[in-house]
Formats: C-alpha cells, sequence, structure tokens
C-alpha cells in the first residue's frame, strides 16, 4: 500500500515533518543576533524538557492506559504492558547510546568508536537520537487516535524543537560553522522525526492491540531523553534555576494545549 493510499500514514508523515521542520525554524534567529546568553540557552533547554515530559504524560501515558483499559478486561494486564513500554522505550535509547557514537559538546564523546568521525557527525547523530523518538511519539499516536487527539502532541514536539534548533545553531557556530550551514545542519537534525513516524505508525497499524504499548515505549524514550540528555546539559553551567523554571513554563503549557485542544 502506498502513502497516498493509506490517509493515515500521510498525516503521520506531514504532522512529524511539520514538527521536524521547526528545528530549522528555530534555528533562524542566528541570523539576527550574534549571541544568547547561556543562561538563556539552559532556560530554552528547561522548556524544551518540560513539554516533553508533559507530552510523555498527557499525550502519550494518558491515551495508553485508557486504550488499554478499553482493549483488555485486566487493569492489571493494561499496566503491565504499558509499564514494560515505558521500560523498553528507555533501554532502546540506552542500547542506542551505548552503541552508536555520538557526542555532546558539554558532556563530550559517548558510544563506540567515535574517534574516526568527524565532531560534526557525531553531534548529527546525538540530536538524531534525540529526536527520533519524538518522530516515533507521533507516528504511533496519529496511528491509534484521531488527528484531532494527537494534535497537542504535534504542536508541542514543534514548540520543543524550536528553541532546540536553536541551541544546536549557536553550538555549530562556537565550532566556526557557518550561520547558513548551522542553520541546515539543525533543519536536516529534525528532519529524521518523519523516519520515526512512518516507522511507529507502520508497527502500530499491523498490530492494534500493541497501541497501549507502542504509545508507552514512546513515553518511555521520550523521558529517558529528558533525564539523560536534555536536563542534566541543561544544569552543567550552574543554571538550574532557571532551567527548571523553564522546565515548568514548558510543562504547563504542554499540558495546557493537551487539555484545550483534546
Amino acid at each position: 500500500m502506498s502513502i497516498l493510499d493509506n490517509s493515515g500514514l500521510l498525516t503521520a508523515f506531514l504532522a512529524s515533518l511539520a514538527a521536524g521542520a521547526a528545528t530549522g525554524l528555530g534555528a533562524i534567529p542566528i541570523f539576527f543576533v550574534k549571541t544568547i546568553s547561556q543562561k538563556l540557552q539552559d532556560q530554552m533547554m528547561g522548556f524544551g524538557a518540560g513539554v516533553m515530559l508533559a507530552a510523555s504524560c498527557f499525550s502519550l501515558l494518558n491515551p495508553a492506559i485508557s486504550i488499554g483499559t478499553q482493549l483488555y478486561a485486566s487493569k492489571t494486564l493494561c499496566l503491565l504492558l504499558v509499564s514494560l513500554g515505558v521500560a523498553f522505550g528507555a533501554i532502546a535509547l540506552r542500547l542506542c547510546d551505548i552503541y552508536f557514537p555520538h557526542e555532546h559538546f558539554i558532556k563530550g564523546h559517548e558510544g563506540r568508536d567515535e574517534y574516526h568521525l568527524k565532531r560534526i557527525w557525531l553531534f548529527i547523530i546525538a540530536i538524531t537520537l534525540h529526536n527520533f523518538p519524538e518522530g516515533l511519539a507521533v507516528g504511533v499516536s496519529v496511528g491509534g487516535q484521531s488527528l484531532h487527539e494527537a494534535l497537542p502532541l504535534t504542536i508541542g514536539i514543534s514548540l520543543q524543537n524550536m528553541p532546540e534548533g536553536l541551541v544546536v545553531a549557536l553550538s555549530l557556530i562556537t565550532l566556526k560553522y557557518s550561520r547558513g550551514y548551522s542553520v541546515w545542519i539543525a533543519l536536516l537534525t529534525g528532519l529524521v522525526e518523519p523516519i520515526g513516524a512512518i516507522l511507529g505508525h507502520v508497527l502500530i497499524n499491523i498490530s492494534g492491540p500493541a497501541l497501549p504499548f507502542g504509545l508507552a515505549f514512546a513515553a518511555g524514550a521520550m523521558i529517558y531523553v529528558i533525564s539523560h540528555e536534555i536536563i542534566p546539559e541543561s544544569h552543567r553551567h550552574g543554571h538550574e534555576h532557571k532551567a527548571t523554571t523553564g522546565l515548568m513554563v514548558g510543562f504547563i503549557i504542554m499540558m495546557m494545549l493537551d487539555v484545550l485542544l483534546s
């Protein structure tokens, strides 16, 4: 079946494409400002973490539990599957961290055999590992719910991607890359999301009863990224309070979006 014959798959692709493109859109301000303070960068990263955390809770885990309760006669079975989904999502990202070479600008190298790759590619791989669960979440959400129900998650991830794109571009500029090239790379790292969306959508449509597990898996992967990547990075410069304020603001905004748009 082609993508044009499957409106749900096309919707998942377009929704994740828009969310991924927001990464490039968020990087555009670097053409108009010379520098952005580290404090503001950390606050923006905290905001992104808050949006992702709320999306994991309200747009993924809540529907996973609700749908699972309807699909399965036992609440215990539902909670077990959702719990396993969260755990396996986190484990999958942990394995990627171990086996895929990548680099964080502050934390440095992670993964295997990293030194034969250019630093720019290590960074791209790191952001790709970060963005893939977001695309997966959109694909699974659109695959198991209506577009209207998945809209808050798509908007929330777009909001999260915009400050992330700016931070990515600024980091590349510190490595002496041009502003145009930095924006291009920021956009490129966001465009992995449609790949995750297509994979998530196809898998859920193959096995509908696996939807609660799939939603929880995406949530677990996102929560892992929040705890392992974003929060530590936003706290490393001594701006914990600003970063935490950003997280709370992002969480509240995403929670409101989910309630108002669902």
